[in-house]
């Protein structure tokens, strides 16, 4: 029942050392995720995390903010204590939190009294969770994107076919046998590269949902290309906010400054002002027009990026300690 931790804590605050005269032994013993996952198939074949649904002890804003995580991670991930005679709404919550990042089909297998005498296992979809027989002595076995059943059983691919044909043939183009996947550390920087290039017409925004990464890993990747490597059709460096001010004010002149707010990465608004429009103090950006009153605090700002295009217009991004989209400002073009 996980009760080493407990037993430490109550003993280092008594004021016990290891060097005491009480001395503490932990056994390893199988876990129940993985005693779970053996009846099951390989359900864990690849990164996993497990999370406890009790909020006996955990308060429920921080458990569901683990599943959140989890989910948008792509993780397999095992519900401990998923429910009780008493807490019957959580694994319900767990299943919507889920569901915003993963498919309904997504594979989830509900193992109950593992090798013991009443052992129970439920092969279901994940909008069917909520609905099955759970309790306190079952284990939730949620698969990520890429597991599926197959012959009664749930699989996890550890991740071979990204490389190699069939599995075990040759490598796929472009890969080598024991070197990182293209899209690896190194080397995915210049798939986003290659894309950019190949797709000239697709904005930043779209490039960076199309490999799921935050707006400024793309910048990072416009900006980490080699001298020899072929034009780009972007250029982006990272700039302060004195020199972001100072490109502003070199479009004083301008009655058609493109504006586009964001939060959390997903556009919400974009408008055209006056350069006269736009007034930065040490705390914050203004935007004011008769019909218009919107400001963004600097304490928000974690990046600022200047991107050119080739079509000859310049930009300014405003990022936060995400690397998502705040503010963006179209400086011409």
């Amino acid at each position: 029942y996980g009760m080493a931790g407990p037993t430490y804590e109550v003993l280092l605050q008594a004021g016990w050392t290891p060097a005491s005269d009480i001395e503490v032994e932990v056994v390893p013993g199988s876990t129940a995720l993985s005693a779970c996952a053996s009846l099951v198939g390989a359900p864990l074949t690849h990164d996993f995390c497990s999370i406890s649904l009790s909020d006996l002890l955990t308060p429920w804003p921080q458990i569901a903010r683990r599943l959140e995580a989890a989910a948008k991670g792509d993780f397999v991930i095992a519900l401990y204590n998923p429910k009780s005679g008493r807490r019957t709404g959580q694994i319900v919550e767990a299943q919507r939190i889920l569901l915003q990042h993963r498919s309904p089909d997504t594979p989830v297998a509900i193992v109950k009294s593992a090798y013991r005498q009443k052992q129970k296992i439920q092969h279901v979809r994940l909008d069917q969770m909520s609905d099955c027989d759970i309790g306190m002595l079952s284990t939730v076995l949620i698969g990520n994107k890429s597991s599926y059943y197959r012959a009664g059983l749930m699989i996890t691919p550890r991740g071979y076919e990204n490389k190699y044909e069939n599995l075990v043939g040759d490598t796929h183009a472009g890969e080598q046998r024991g070197k990182s996947l293209s899209m690896g550390l190194t080397g995915w920087q210049e798939c986003v590269r290659v894309y950019l290039k190949e797709h000239k017409s697709t904005s930043l925004m779209e490039v960076a949902t199309y490999f799921d990464v935050p707006l400024d890993r793309v910048f990072c990747a416009i900006n980490g290309g080699s001298p020899e490597a072929l034009p780009m059709p972007y250029a982006a460096t990272p700039v302060d906010l004195v020199y972001a001010q100072r490109l502003l004010d070199g479009a004083n002149g301008s009655d058609n400054l493109e504006v586009a707010v964001s939060n959390n990465s997903a556009l919400c608004c974009s408008v055209h002002l006056k350069r006269s429009d736009i007034d930065i103090d040490p705390a914050r950006i203004k935007m004011v027009t008769e019909q218009l009153q919107l400001s963004l605090d600097l304490k928000s700002v974690d990046q600022i990026w200047l991107v050119c295009s080739d079509e000859n217009w310049t930009e300014l991004y405003f990022l936060n300690k995400c690397g998502n989209s705040l503010l963006a400002i179209l400086l011409g073009g």
